[in-house]
């Protein structure tokens, strides 16, 4: 199907969800370049973006030539911008360029982006890959540990002594997790710096568990259980919202708020009446903070779970049967 006309960045980011996943891919690669010409992006300054993109999807099936072609028109519209986007399409150029056995060019496409290492987070994983796609995971280590020395000498100006969190370290962070990456690969043995890098990560991880809601938080009463819930039980009202969309918007935005601490694997526990009561038994109270934490705990730790977030277009984890784009997503915002 055509791409529509008038292509936002929104546009771009969703078809860069999809396209691998769509029936032509390759074909979605050349619309995304006959968009570009036919002056159908919303925004002029996407161009590279979206040329990227296309040579994204063309790498993948490994049609390098027109992989490279997109490539060198994305490095063209980005011209001399000098930010992040356009260096990572410079990356990418490197990057098919050693796939397409030219490592010459590659590794002198990529030395103008050795800089970047200290100034963009990014930086790390673009250039690395690219030096990686060529072979070049020795040259890697020694770039990003030039780059986390640098970068260590300027902090230690400003903030002596060892950062305290991956959010203290900023860019420091990302050079020393990729860092350590490639030295993994490598087979190489710790050295100081890797194990800053397991320090930090090991905060960030507490960081995050530490931010971890509630079982509780999320759980879910799909829209049947929700009814029978307040009908049997009013006060749930208040914890659980005092209608199913109330509920369901307060469970998206606590997602969200998780997935923004960097949590993965989330999911919701469906919850039903029978079982809360069950839960709490003859003597128990199923309104009880604890016995609905208690109920919360024990569907998190069984089977029926349901993962969260799901594709924009498929189905919404609410049960609704409207995709997720135009039911629950947009109650995060809210």
């Amino acid at each position: 199907m055509p791409l529509k006309a008038d292509l936002t960045s929104e546009d771009l980011r969703e078809i860069r969800e999809s396209a691998l996943g769509a029936a032509d891919p390759l074909g979605v690669a050349a619309e995304l370049a006959d968009a570009v010409d036919a002056g159908h992006l919303a925004d002029t300054d996407d161009a590279g973006y979206a040329l990227a993109l296309a040579a994204e999807i063309a790498e993948s099936r490994t049609k390098l030539d027109a992989a490279l072609h997109y490539a060198e028109r994305a490095v063209e519209a980005y011209a001399d911008r000098d930010d992040n986007q356009a260096a990572g399409a410079r990356a990418l150029h490197a990057r098919i360029l050693f796939r397409a056995a030219r490592a010459d060019e590659a590794l002198a496409a990529l030395e103008p982006l050795r800089p970047l290492l200290t100034r963009y987070p990014d930086a790390a994983s673009y250039v690395s890959a690219a030096l990686a796609a060529g072979g070049h995971n020795r040259l890697a280590e020694e770039w990003l540990t030039d780059a986390v020395r640098t970068a260590l000498d300027e902090r230690a100006k400003e903030h002596p002594g060892e950062p305290t969190s991956a959010e203290d370290a900023g860019l420091l962070f990302f050079l020393l997790q990729q860092r350590h990456r490639v030295r993994h690969a490598l087979g190489l043995q710790h050295d100081q710096h890797d194990n800053l890098a397991d320090r930090l990560e090991t905060r960030l991880a507490n960081t995050a568990r530490a931010a971890a809601a509630p079982a509780d938080d999320l759980l879910f009463w799909p829209r049947a259980e929700f009814d029978r819930l307040l009908v049997q039980f009013p006060a749930l009202a208040e914890p659980y919202g005092a209608n199913w969309d109330e509920h369901r918007a307060h469970l998206e935005r606590e997602l969200v708020r998780l997935a923004n601490t960097g949590r993965t694997g989330l999911t919701v526990h469906p919850g039903t009446v029978a079982g809360l009561t069950g839960f709490a038994g003859p003597d128990g109270d199923p309104t009880a903070p604890q016995t609905r934490a208690g109920y919360a705990r024990r569907l998190a730790d069984g089977s029926g779970q349901i993962a969260w977030p799901p594709e924009r277009n498929e189905h919404c984890w609410c049960g609704s049967g409207l995709k997720y784009k135009k039911c629950c997503l947009p109650r995060s915002r809210g």
